[in-house]
Parts: C-alpha cells; structure tokens; sequence
C-alpha cells in the first residue's frame, strides 16, 4: 500500500442475526487486516440479535485479542449500532461494513490507496449488486434518486453505508447527534475530500436482509426529512393551491348566489367556510406538525442506543488514541 506511514484501522461490524455469516466474515476480515500488516481492531456490534450472534461474537473475542463487542440492549436499528461502533473506535481510519459480506472485506485495501492519496472519505459503489430481486434493485434504484432530487446534500448514488472514514471525519459525525439517522446521508453533509471505489456486491454469504422495503422506505423518509425542507413547502404549496381553489370556489358561490336563483339558504357561506379553513389547516397542520414531531422527539435526549455489555479489545491501544474510547462506549450502558 503506498501510504506515506502505516494508519491503524477500526473496522466496524453491525450485526443483527447473523449467527450463520458471523465465522465466514470474520475469517475473511482478519485474513485481508493481517495481509495489510498494521494495527487493528475489529468491533462487533450485536444489535440486539435473538439467536447464537451473542455467544459467537464473544467466543471471537475470547480467541481474537482484536476484537471487541458491544452488545446492545436491544435492537436499536442499524444507523445506531454503527454509531456504537464509531463512538468507541480507536484507529486513524475507521471502516463501516456489514456481517454479510455482500461488501467484500478485500476492498478495504483500495479504500486505504485512496485515504493515502489524501481522501478523507472514501465510499463503496455498487458496480453491480448479485443475488437481489429486481424488487430490491428497483427500490434501491429509487431510494437514491429519490432523495438526491428532494434534499439539500447529495448523496453518491449506488453507495451505501460501506465506507472509509478519517479519524477528523468520524470525529465531525461523532460531533452530530441526532436522532434520526441516515449515515451515508450525513457523511455527505460534513464535507471533507471524498471519492468512491467502485466493486461487485456479493450475494449474502448467509441469512436475509436486515432491509426490506419497509425500512427501506423508512430510511429515505428520515434522510428526507433530516436533509431537506422540499416536503414542507411542498404541504405550503399545497395549501396555496387550495387557498387559491377556496378563493375561486367564494367567487362562484357569490356569483351564484347575486346573480342566480339556484341557490340552498345557508348554502354560500358553509361552502365559503369549508374550503377556507381546509386551505388553512393544510397549511398550519403540514408544517407545525412536521416540526413538532421533530422536536419531541430531540427534546427527550435519551440516549441513541444504550450498551448491556462490552468487550474490549484485549491487544494494545495504537500509539495516536487519546484515551480509551470503549470506556466511552461502556459507560452508556
């Protein structure tokens, strides 16, 4: 690797239910981290799996002295589990990638080229994507044009969550704490140098998806919301439209009531009031509900995930870290 000095890296590894991937990933993980001869560790993050992921992860940890495990308390969803594992990364870069290896652990050696060229974020592009219904390719395909044509930050399209972070640009998501997530979106907005490195998404080595489309639409709705306004002046324009209708619908119920005789007594000024206050609320509704829903949600400050256990890394601590940062990770349990 032409790097002007060798980088320790974090990689992190969210994991929900992937008791039958868990072994295969981490074999080939640690065979291309080993192969790149510089210091590491592996962080785990159970996001509350209901099957062997528990036990497997902290077997791992007992014959690995790289790995570390963070167990949550519950299934908090994927954008906070990777937070978890930022949150008590160590290493100069820090890499996010899945349990299922549909992201190839081998790209993470083109990821650090780039960083040593001088990329502060370096993203995955899905060239292709293999063994996915042309449903979830469909999806997929929307959600990324979707949110690029309504929000403010645009995101790479056909990229994901598999990326490679400089310890400044975690330390700018570390620094952002809301609620609702969408970590590529958010990667996007902090700015830094970035480019992509483009590869073949494998077939899962095991199990389902974590992302049906149910949470795939869940997922472009917070990035939506989270990144742009476009939805709230969509409800304004909206509600000037019926504004406009109302004040068309005034002028008809006048002429016909003035000028004609085919008029119901009580009639104009009902028909007038409705399409009034049906403009109106749209408007007032629309927005101030939007915002509310919001701000209940940040005023409550509970945390963004909340860790049962930790396992720490049993190897040494890479010569730059500041401190022992899963302490950090443990101390919100």
């Amino acid at each position: 690797m032409p790097a002007p000095f060798t980088p320790s890296v974090s990689v992190v590894v969210p994991c929900l239910n992937e008791e039958d991937a868990i072994a295969e990933c981490h074999r080939r993980l640690s065979e291309v981290l080993r192969g790149l001869d510089l210091w590491y560790e592996v962080i785990y993050v159970d996001d509350g799996s209901r099957d062997l992921t528990p036990a497997k992860l902290a077997a791992l940890h007992a014959s690995d002295p790289n790995v570390a495990v963070i167990e949550l308390s519950r299934n908090f969803g994927h954008q906070p589990a990777v937070t978890a594992g930022l949150e008590a990364a160590r290493g100069e870069v820090v890499v996010i990638m899945d349990a299922d290896l549909q992201d190839p652990p081998e790209v993470i050696a083109r990821m650090l080229e780039k960083w040593a060229e001088g990329y502060e974020v370096v993203y995955g592009v899905r060239a292709s994507r293999q063994g996915e219904s042309g449903l979830k390719l469909w999806s997929a395909k929307v959600f990324y044009r979707l949110i690029n044509k309504l929000s403010d930050v645009e995101i790479p399209v056909d990229s994901g969550d598999f990326r490679l972070l400089d310890r400044k640009a975690v330390e700018a998501m570390k620094s952002m704490p809301e609620r609702h997530r969408l970590l590529r979106g958010m990667c996007s907005w902090i700015g830094f140098r970035q480019c992509g490195v483009s590869y073949a998404r494998a077939p899962r080595v095991a199990g389902a998806t974590k992302y049906p489309i149910r949470k795939m639409v869940k997922l472009a709705l917070d990035g939506i919301a989270s990144f742009s306004t476009f939805p709230l002046r969509v409800l304004a324009l909206i509600g000037v439209a019926s504004a406009v209708l109302a004040l068309l619908g005034i002028v008809y119920a006048l002429v016909v009531r003035l000028f004609t005789h085919s008029w119901v007594a009580g009639w104009t000024i009902s028909f007038i009031g409705l399409l009034f206050l049906g403009g109106l609320q749209m408007i007032s509704i629309g927005i101030v509900g939007e915002y509310v829903g919001r701000i209940y949600t940040e005023a409550k400050h509970r945390p963004l995930y909340i860790a049962r256990s930790v396992l720490y890394r049993r190897g040494g601590a890479p010569s730059h870290a500041a401190g022992e940062q899963l302490q950090s990770a443990a101390s919100r349990s």
